[in-house]
């Protein structure tokens, strides 16, 4: 006879390897921000960016984005900001939208 499946523990496995990936992406993201330089902008400022570039309806506009971020991925035009710019290593996210330096 065949063993009956638990489900509930594929789940919890499911739940937990979709946990992981999120933290993962989030991670990411906030590594993006600090290689392109963007922590040193304000968090109003750099959400407010992301915004408009989520709301832009512009084509042309959007490639020559896609084309900047491609050629920084290739090393082509990799500036981000220097050490100075950026928040230590290991600081916490501004906290209210404003920098305490």
């Amino acid at each position: 006879m065949r063993k009956p499946r638990d489900f509930d523990t594929e789940l919890k496995v499911l739940a937990d390897k979709a946990k992981a990936l999120k933290e993962r992406r989030v991670r990411q993201l906030g590594e993006l921000v600090a290689a392109t330089g963007a922590d040193a902008l304000d968090a109003d400022l750099l959400a407010g960016a992301l915004l408009d570039a989520v709301a832009m309806k512009d084509a042309a506009a959007k490639e020559g984005w896609r084309k900047a971020g491609a050629a920084f991925f290739c090393g082509k035009q990799r500036k981000p900001a220097s050490r100075s710019e950026r928040q230590p290593e290991g600081a916490l996210p501004l906290q209210g939208g404003t920098a305490s330096r």
